[in-house]
């Protein structure tokens, strides 16, 4: 699986980071970027969970 960042809705919260650090990370901007592409399978249910509680809806999967 893939993950997308739409940054025009990214806040920077970082909870994506939080949940699976593995997959996501904040930039030098304080925006969520996909460190992990594609997301490693071990880690595809953290990814799927940051996706979820995403406060802006800034992450979307990409088959």
């Amino acid at each position: 699986m893939r993950v997308v960042v739409d940054r025009d809705r990214c806040e920077g919260n970082a909870v994506c980071v939080r949940i699976a650090p593995a997959v996501f990370a904040l930039d030098e901007d304080e925006y969520a970027t996909v460190t992990a592409d594609p997301v490693p399978v071990e880690q595809e249910t953290l990814a799927e969970q940051a996706i979820i509680e995403c406060p802006r809806a800034a992450l979307s999967r990409k088959d």
